[in-house]
């Protein structure tokens, strides 16, 4: 199982009860995934979905963090990768005002660099 879903809603507090999450493990080295599926309030499109993923990935917040890829993907390929996610955008499914997105991440080396990160957050902070 896995603590994730639990773990945005302490950060998240608007999404505290909102979220389920499952963790399943596969046979592969590194490789994750993250399938998540919400109701959305206003209309869209996929193609709104994956604007607004790659528009993230290239911002001053979400850069080095968020990897946007319209490429075919299995585990194996995010293997090294140092963001946290890489949204798949060949995934993305739209079902009523349900949208499905899937996001691919090497469980050890995306946190290993997110720790890092936060060593020279903490270092210049002191300065």
């Amino acid at each position: 199982s896995t603590g994730a879903a639990k773990a945005i809603g302490q950060v998240i507090p608007e999404l505290s009860g909102k979220m389920h999450g499952m963790a399943m493990r596969v046979p592969v080295a590194d490789g994750s995934i993250v399938d998540l599926v919400a109701v959305l309030e206003k209309d869209f499109t996929v193609e709104d979905v994956n604007r607004a993923m790659k528009e993230a990935s290239q911002s001053e917040r979400y850069r080095g963090i968020l990897d946007y890829t319209e490429d075919p993907l299995v585990s194996v390929d995010v293997i090294g990768n140092p963001h946290s996610a890489v949204f798949d955008a060949q995934s993305t499914l739209k079902i009523g005002d349900m949208v499905k997105v899937l996001s691919w991440y090497d469980n050890e080396w995306g946190f290993s660099c997110r720790v890092v990160d936060l060593i020279k957050y903490i270092a210049e902070s002191m300065e």
